[in-house]
């Protein structure tokens, strides 16, 4: 169902089309390199999740092999090991039968170790990706930290440490607005990971990601909100007759 899961490559074109949207508005910019690297991100979120879903072949052959490996010894042990010796006191025959028993449990952690395996493996492949996109919406949130609309207060003056500001109300709303963007589409991207790997630590991992961008993206929106006819000088009142 087409619209059931996420398409990595319509979400790479969303991240192009973003990209080329930033350079010929503010071209030379920095968030103008943070979107085209976040289309490089894209590229690579798409491959690794593409790789995600395919079952580790070596893996799965190695426990094959252990499982063929263990049954044959249970079968020799059962088949040449003869429990009708059984002593004085019959404690030949159930030390041997403790023994099995203890033998059968460590085999058979061991086995569950090694079938989970390939799900931790996964999991720590998940859990690199997701710093990436962790560490890029950070920056993002970096560049639109200095992007205060209360510069367009005309009681607030700036200091000799303040930011150059050189945006006007729209492009500084767009440029907001950008970076809301962005943020959205690394929660897409971070998404592909729980797509391709359904785990439930996963699914957490990458839902933290989502709420740091949406509460970044919550703060941007606030901004935008306040570029708006409150932020803009007041006209003066005319002198009453």
């Amino acid at each position: 169902m087409p619209y059931r899961t996420l398409d990595p490559d319509k979400i790479i074109a969303t991240s192009d089309q973003l990209a080329a949207r930033i350079g010929e508005r503010f071209p030379d910019s920095g968030l103008a390199n943070v979107a085209i690297e976040l289309r490089a991100l894209a590229l690579d979120t798409k491959e690794k999740a593409a790789r995600l879903e395919q079952p580790i072949w070596w893996l799965r052959a190695l426990i094959a092999i252990v499982t063929i490996c263990g049954t044959m010894v249970f079968v020799f042990i059962g088949t040449f090991l003869s429990f009708d010796r059984i002593g004085p006191d019959g404690f030949d025959f159930v030390q041997g039968v403790e023994a099995a028993i203890n033998t059968l449990v460590l085999a058979g952690l061991g086995y569950v170790t090694l079938f989970k395996a390939e799900e931790r493996i996964k999991r720590q492949h998940v859990l690199t990706g997701l710093h990436s996109l962790r560490s890029l919406i950070h920056v993002i949130d970096m560049h639109q930290l200095t992007k205060d609309p209360v510069v367009f207060n005309p009681e607030v003056k700036p200091t000799a440490s303040s930011p150059k500001r050189v945006l006007s109300k729209g492009d500084l709303s767009r440029y907001l607005d950008y970076c809301s963007e962005m943020l959205a589409v690394t929660g897409k991207l971070a998404a592909l990971y729980a797509q391709a790997v359904p785990d439930t630590e996963v699914a957490e991992a990458v839902n933290d990601v989502e709420m740091l961008g949406s509460n970044l993206s919550r703060k941007i929106w606030q901004k935008i909100m306040l570029i708006g006819p409150s932020m803009a000088t007041k006209p003066a009142r005319r002198p009453r007759k």
